[in-house]
């Protein structure tokens, strides 16, 4: 049986594109939204080395802003991305709303990596992002988050490699962003 030439070709490029979906990390299946509604897929971030963090901008641990800033501009060109999730989960030390956090984080703390919708991280409406991360890394609490600034640290394959606490200090990442980059 012969098959014309555009048959064969789009049975094969199927069968290829297929099977690059099927191997896809479940990481990469995931999307979230921008603080102005966007949807953001991860699959934009994929062969990237990706730092995600909840973040509050009330919170005694706001200074490691400055860090996660700080790393974003020191490893960007070699493939890192910070990802900043917003989370009013503890004691409400995020106030600001999706429409006026993006500036108060630039102008008050630095940021210009990206920052996502607020979200919860704990509860029934915690964030699928989120749900995913803890599902591979559990903390000391189980898979729950204790705090702003828990931060995942996913490699260029969409597998979740480590999960630091709120305490750990952006700079003290840094090895092993370094490591992974290589």
């Amino acid at each position: 049986m012969h098959l014309p030439l555009f048959n064969l070709t789009f049975l094969l490029f199927t069968s290829l594109f297929m099977t690059s979906q099927s191997t896809l990390s479940p990481f990469y299946k995931l999307s979230t939204q921008t603080p102005s509604g966007e949807p953001v897929s991860m699959t934009q971030y994929e062969g990237k080395l990706v730092l995600i963090v909840n973040t509050a901008t009330k919170c005694g641990l706001t200074p490691q802003f400055e860090g996660l800033e700080k790393l974003w501009q020191d490893h960007k060109e070699g493939g890192l991305m910070v990802i900043g999730f917003p989370c009013d989960q503890f004691a409400n030390q995020e106030p600001e709303t999706n429409e006026t956090l993006e500036e108060v984080c630039r102008i008050n703390h630095g940021v210009t990596f990206p920052l996502m919708a607020k979200s919860d991280v704990n509860g029934k409406n915690t964030n699928d992002v989120f749900k995913y991360l803890k599902s591979q890394k559990g903390g000391f609490l189980g898979s729950k988050i204790k705090w702003n600034f828990t931060k995942f640290l996913v490699d260029q394959n969409g597998k979740v490699v480590k999960r630091y606490a709120p305490t750990t200090k952006p700079e003290a990442i840094e090895k092993d962003i370094q490591a992974l980059l290589k």
